[in-house]
This record gives C-alpha cells, sequence and structure tokens, in this order.
C-alpha cells in the first residue's frame, strides 16, 4: 500500500439505467486449486470457496446487486455457480471459451450486450473479488459520465471495475488471459482514474482464503 490521501466515500446512488454490471466468472481457478491441494484442504474452485458464511462468488455478486444495476450480466465458465434464486435482472451466459482467457469472457459480455440499444456502458469486475463494496461499483457507474474509460483506483492503483463506453468496445482485445488492461495501457488518452474505497484482493490461493476468512 501506499501513503495518500484516503480513497473517498460515495454514497450508493443508483446507476444510470443505460449501464449494465458484467461478472466475469469463468475462469479455471488452477492456483487455487493446486494450493488447496498442497494444504489438505477440500479441493473446489476459487468461486465455491466459503467465505464468511457464503461462496466468494456470492459475496461478489451480492455487492453486484446491492449496488442497484437493472441488468447485470454474469459470464460463466469452469465453475458450476450457485445460481437458483437469482433476481430477474441478472443474466447468466456461459463461455464455452473459457479455457483461452478472460478476454474471451469480455468480448462475449459485448457480443451479448452490443445489440440491446438501451445499454450504453458497462462495468466490469471479476468474481474472485468479494470486498469491492456497492458504493464503489455504483461509483465507477455514475461518476464522470463522459469519460470513455473509467477505472477504479485504491491507494492510486487501478484495479476493478471498469466501466466502458459503448465507444470503445470494438478496442477491446478478444484474445488473452488480460481483459481490459491492454485497452487500458494502449489508450491512456481515454482512461479517467477514480479513487475509490473498498479492497480489490482477490482469492487466487488458498492462503488468500485463508487470510480473509
Amino acid at each position: 500500500m501506499t501513503d495518500g490521501p484516503a480513497d473517498p466515500t460515495f454514497p450508493l446512488h443508483p446507476p444510470p439505467a443505460d449501464t449494465a454490471a458484467v461478472l466475469l466468472a469463468a475462469g479455471g481457478g488452477s492456483r487455487f486449486t493446486a494450493s488447496a491441494s498442497a494444504r489438505d484442504l477440500p479441493v473446489t474452485h476459487k468461486l465455491l470457496a466459503p467465505l464468511r458464511g457464503r461462496t466468494v462468488f456470492q459475496c461478489a455478486l451480492s455487492n453486484v446487486l446491492d449496488a442497484g444495476f437493472l441488468s447485470v450480466l454474469v459470464i460463466s465458465g469452469a465453475a458450476k455457480l450457485p445460481l437458483n434464486g437469482l433476481p430477474s435482472q441478472v443474466e447468466v451466459v456461459y463461455n464455452e471459451r473459457w479455457a483461452d482467457g478472460q478476454a474471451t469472457s469480455l468480448a462475449l459480455a459485448i457480443d451479448t450486450v452490443r445489440e440491446r440499444v438501451k445499454i450504453h456502458r458497462i462495468v466490469i469486475g471479476l468474481g474472485d473479488q468479494p470486498f469491492i463494496p456497492a458504493e464503489t461499483w455504483s461509483a465507477v457507474a455514475s461518476e464522470n459520465p463522459d469519460a470513455p474509460i473509467l477505472v477504479a483506483t485504491y491507494d492510486g492503483r487501478r484495479r476493478n471495475p471498469v466501466r466502458l463506453d459503448r465507444s470503445v468496445w470494438e478496442l477491446v482485445p478478444r484474445e488473452g488471459d488480460e481483459g481490459a488492461r491492454p485497452l487500458l495501457r494502449s489508450h491512456a488518452r481515454l482512461v479517467t482514474e477514480l479513487a475509490c474505497q473498498g479492497d480489490p484482493a482477490d482469492i487466487d490461493t488458498a492462503e488468500d482464503l485463508l487470510r480473509w476468512s
């Protein structure tokens, strides 16, 4: 962590109706499986691992839902996610190419919403980041509405969520395992940073899970 001003606290406002949330939850989670086996822990996918009474995935999705998005897209893949009882605004799309990298999930999300003329922006986050609060999701959706790309920062470091305006969807890589990061690097002039609250820690290993449980 770097020294600097505290991240601001944003009020929880409903995101604009033209902005959809995307939760990427398709990856294989091989690092978690390997580390769990080494510790003789029950081997499961990281998104299904128990965290404070729920699964990691349920914690992350709950924050998205609490933010108040009218449309939420979950991209699934390797794990059989707990999807019973989801509210009507949640749509789950299976990525058959999940093993080819995160960029395929992001591309699938964009392809899914592209024909929905009422959706002008998407706010993207990861299913293994359960400590990004609803206030941050709503702030990234709502603040600086004219920014083509808006990225959350924590103590000056860029992490998720990231908001992408429809005007930049065609620039998003469709292959690889970096998601939107190449876009942020190659089109820096389009990027606006937003200091946010919360913790962008991801649950990548069994050690991560034990640390936060």
